[in-house]
C-alpha cells in the first residue's frame, strides 16, 4: 500500500515541501521520511478512509520537524571549510605593515569623497543595507543611490590603482 502512495504521490510532496523552503535535496529526503513514517504505521489501510489527508497531516509534521532541526542547527549560518579562505594567514612583520598601509589609503580616500557619496558607500558596503532602504533612509531615488555607489567604487578603484 505504500508503495503505491509513494509512486502516486512523490512529485506532488516534492513540489509540497519545496514551495516551503526546504531545499531540493532536503525535499527528497523529507518525501523519503513521510513514507517511512507511514509504513511505520499498523495496519495503514484499515484505519485511514482518506490517505491523502494523512499524507499530507504526515508531510506537514515532517516539514515543521525539518524547519526546527534547521533552526536548532543553524544551518543557514554554517560555511563550508574553504583552504583558500580559511587557511591560517602568514602574519609576519612586513605583512602587518602593509595591510595597515593599504587601510589609511583606503580610510584617507574615503575621506576625500563627497559626504553623501562617502554616506551611501558606506551604508551599502560596510553595513550592508540594501539600496532600496538606504534612498528610502536618505530621501533620494534608487537611481541616486546607484549613481553615487557606482562613483565610490570608481574612485577607490583608481585610488587603489594609483597606490600600487
Amino acid at each position: 500500500m505504500v508503495d503505491d502512495l509513494a509512486r502516486r504521490y512523490r512529485s506532488t510532496l516534492l513540489r509540497y515541501f519545496q514551495r516551503r523552503g526546504v531545499a531540493p535535496l532536503d525535499a527528497e529526503d523529507a518525501v523519503q521520511e513521510v513514507f517511512v513514517r507511514l509504513s511505520q504505521r499498523k495496519a495503514l489501510a484499515d484505519d485511514v478512509h482518506q490517505p491523502e489527508s494523512y499524507i499530507f497531516a504526515t508531510a506537514a509534521n515532517v516539514a515543521t520537524d525539518l524547519h526546527r532541526r534547521a533552526t536548532v542547527r543553524a544551518n543557514d549560518r554554517h560555511e563550508l571549510f574553504d583552504d583558500v579562505l580559511h587557511a591560517p594567514l602568514d602574519l609576519d612583520p612586513e605583512t602587518i605593515c602593509a595591510g595597515r598601509e593599504a587601510l589609511r589609503a583606503v580610510v584617507v580616500a574615503l575621506k576625500e569623497l563627497p559626504e553623501r557619496t562617502r554616506t551611501i558607500f558606506i551604508l551599502a558596503r560596510l553595513e550592508q543595507m540594501k539600496q532600496a532602504e538606504i534612498a528610502r533612509r536618505l530621501g533620494v531615488s534608487l537611481n541616486t543611490v546607484e549613481k553615487h555607489l557606482h562613483r565610490a567604487v570608481a574612485y577607490l578603484g583608481e585610488r587603489a590603482g594609483r597606490r600600487s
